[in-house]
């Protein structure tokens, strides 16, 4: 048991009009909190979820000595849409054809408004599809958060990562399973065993096979071992129908769409008000440092700080990776205490 408050619910946010026009009909949000809410609710750190993951998942940086403090923040973890806590296609038979992360955080800042009373953050912390939230978040309502942690994720998916994500559901449209529109007849195991194996070829780096670091840091005794134990059986907990809306979700995130900005990526950057912190991995080989420098110019207050490692997108979630974890702890509580110096 953790030392320090914790509650769990669901949040029903009835039939929810989504970006796109379309109904996702009772929908609901699953969400996590750690830490106690001060009076004057200004200690909360909003914590989105990322690709494949639930709350559970990203527990393992909160604590005392961890990147998030529950003894000082109020942290909530909401679970996105299609991770299968929240309403996903595994559980809502009407899945619409896109979720986005619009529609995402609109339905967290109501959590937030009407579970809590919370109208302003202190931070929004993500990593990947989270952090393509916390994007979101500072873009969309930028007079309701003060600070952004961008781990390993951007303000509008690039090129080169779509074709990353089309790879992949091309693999999980091609299975005899696949009904059409990311529905299946059954769990499509061998294209879900594919799926895993293309991933591991994108989620880690050249330089950490180089290094070897699959069997001398993570422990497997060939490469076809790490690959089962590491990939497949990781997508294999998760129901097709979900990893393939939540890479829907990931193909469309751009803060830029939003009537405001009319699609005008450089408009949505300049409207951000909060400091942000921008982490990309050095080697990660979808959510680029490039594409982070790129949009470095057209924000008011943000810096620029990669993670040194080899290991690739999973630099930014080092839960095994000691080295990594402890350069994310000093880096994102040195930002977090910097900041503290304004208001809120």
């Amino acid at each position: 048991m953790s030392g320090w408050a914790t509650a769990t619910g669901t949040f029903e946010l009835g039939d929810l009009t989504l970006q796109s026009g379309a109904v996702l009909p009772g929908a609901q949000l699953r969400w996590k909190t750690h830490g106690t809410l001060s009076p004057g609710r200004e200690n909360v750190v909003l914590y989105p979820t990322s690709y494949g993951a639930q709350h559970p998942d990203l527990e393992w940086l909160i604590g005392p000595d961890g990147v998030l403090d529950p003894n000082r923040w109020f942290i909530v973890i909401p679970d996105m849409f299609g991770n299968g806590l929240s309403s996903s296609p595994s559980n809502t038979p009407d899945w619409p054809a896109l979720v986005t992360a619009w529609d995402n955080v609109h339905a967290q800042r109501r959590l937030l408004a009407e579970m809590w009373g919370i109208e302003r953050l202190h931070a929004v912390y993500g990593w990947s599809m989270g952090a393509q939230q916390a994007y979101h978040w500072a873009a969309l309502f930028p007079d309701r958060v003060a600070r952004a942690v961008i781990n390993c994720g951007s303000a509008r998916t690039a090129t080169h990562n779509r074709v990353f994500l089309k790879g992949l559901m091309a693999v999980l449209e091609a299975a005899p399973e696949h009904g059409g529109g990311g529905r299946f007849s059954a769990e499509p195991a061998d294209a879900l065993r594919a799926f895993g194996r293309i991933y591991a070829g994108w989620a880690l780096s050249q330089d950490f096979y180089r290094a070897d670091l699959h069997r001398t840091a993570l422990g497997a005794p060939d490469l076809d071992s790490f690959l089962r134990t590491d990939w497949e059986e990781r997508f294999a907990r998760r129901p097709a129908a979900d990893l393939y809306a939540q890479l829907c979700t990931w193909e469309a995130g751009d803060i830029s769409r939003d009537p405001r900005y009319g699609g005008d990526l450089t408009r949505a950057l300049n409207a951000i008000t909060a400091r942000l912190l921008l982490m990309p991995g050095e080697t990660d080989l979808y959510f680029r440092v490039a594409d982070n420098a790129a949009e470095l110019p057209h924000l008011r207050d943000a810096v620029l700080q990669p993670i040194p490692s080899i290991w690739g997108h999973r630099a930014g979630n080092p839960s095994i990776n000691p080295a990594d974890a402890t350069f994310l702890r000093d880096t994102v509580r040195a930002f977090l205490a910097t900041a503290e110096a304004g208001a809120p």
